[in-house]
């Protein structure tokens, strides 16, 4: 497989940096976007539910990718299958494919059960998850804010989890993690915007993960980012409607049996 970057930058330094350059990328787009009340999840003055500023939303999001930069540079440089003249054998696309699914699975199995942890067992959750939920009104610059802790287990081990168990090489590894950034921050954008792919083809999606951050469905939806298998097999799936506002907008009801 052919990339844009070949010959230029290696695929270790693209798998390194370029989710970071995505994020970055992606959560700017939705910040620089006009209010939008019609699409939003939450109106703007339920935003001043939030308990901490944007400055250190992104302080906190820069330390984690710098952590997440590190260890994935180490984790490439001990994977690496380059031959003696630097060149590594790319596997067939149906066989990335495969790995890409593999490590979404692998990464959706992680993530559920150290999320559900940190929600059950209550020191973890008021030392360390609680920052997490200090959005009570998801936004797209704060996908990654977490304790660094959180952040460390949660999304860099789940990461590397991922990438070791698939065995996908460094480029593969490239369009894996970039794809699952965007993922994670489309999750966190609290706009419900008409014709979204992630809407139509996840059900674990911006709407599905808002139902999280409210205060009645915190013992539910835990899965992310990609399916909600591990919530629908376990019993902590929260279904949902839509509800459009009066004063526009949608709200992303519970639906209790």
């Amino acid at each position: 497989m052919m990339v844009f970057w070949e010959g230029y930058v290696s695929d270790e330094a693209m798998g390194t940096f370029a989710p970071i350059v995505v994020y970055w990328m992606y959560a700017g787009f939705y910040q620089v976007l006009p209010p939008l009340d019609s699409y939003r999840l939450h109106t703007r003055k339920e935003e001043e539910k939030n308990l901490v500023p944007l400055w250190s939303v992104v302080k906190g999001v820069l330390l984690q990718q710098l952590v997440q930069a590190t260890v994935a540079h180490g984790l490439f440089l001990v994977t690496s299958q380059a031959s003696s003249s630097g060149v590594t054998v790319q596997p067939s696309l149906p066989i990335q494919l495969v790995q890409i699914v593999v490590a979404m699975l692998v990464m959706d199995t992680w993530q559920y059960f150290v999320h559900r942890y940190m929600h059950q067992n209550k020191f973890l959750y008021r030392h360390i998850h609680s920052q997490h939920h200090r959005l009570v009104v998801p936004y797209a610059i704060g996908a990654l804010y977490n304790h660094p802790l959180e952040g460390l287990l949660l999304d860099t081990f789940g990461g590397a989890l991922s990438f070791l168990v698939s065995g996908m090489t460094a480029r593969t590894a490239v369009i894996f993690f970039c794809f699952a950034v965007i993922k994670t921050v489309d999750d966190h954008c609290g706009l419900w915007l008409p014709g979204n792919i992630f809407h139509l083809f996840f059900q674990n999606n911006t709407a599905y993960h808002d139902i999280h951050h409210q205060l009645q469905g915190t013992k539910y939806n835990y899965s992310q980012p990609f399916f909600p298998i591990w919530d629908k097999l376990l019993g902590t799936h929260m279904p949902y409607r839509l509800v459009k506002r009066a004063e526009g907008g949608f709200e992303a009801r519970l639906v209790k049996d």
